[in-house]
């Protein structure tokens, strides 16, 4: 059996890297993915759905040296499910309404922006705009 999961969104904060005990890199960093639509009553509804995404050995370097906040990418990996409840890791927002993050390994991370966007360079934007710090649930 096989699954494959292919993400395209921003990333919420800067990535973080740590060390296993035996020395492998992993970074660590959370995408938001969000889509827009009209509802039955006409109202524009956004929907965001959270991942957080381990990249490991050298992609977690390069992840690392080449992400940043607001960062848009395109990560294909594998769901990982929460250990307790076998599904998304569920928490309640800071005005009481519940959410879900999926946990994602990722087995590839493409950077869907170009070296002048990525530093900062006036030019065209293509990400959207992503949530103050506040708003990510973890």
């Amino acid at each position: 059996m096989y699954h494959t999961i292919i993400i395209v969104g921003n990333l919420g904060k800067d990535p973080e890297m740590r060390y296993t005990p035996n020395g492998a890199p992993v970074t660590s960093f959370n995408v938001a993915s969000s889509r827009q639509y009209t509802n039955s009553k006409g109202e524009r509804v956004k929907e965001t759905i959270w991942f957080r995404v381990s990249a490991w050995n050298k992609l977690a370097e390069t992840c690392n040296n080449f992400l940043h906040k607001g960062s848009k990418v395109l990560v294909e990996g594998r769901l990982v499910p929460d250990a307790a409840s076998g599904g998304p890791r569920v928490f309640t927002r800071q005005d009481g309404t519940s959410g879900a993050s999926f946990e994602v390994n990722a087995a590839t991370v493409r950077f869907l922006e170009s070296k002048a966007e990525a530093s900062g360079t006036p030019g065209e934007d293509f990400a959207e705009p992503i949530a103050d710090d506040d708003e990510i649930p973890f």
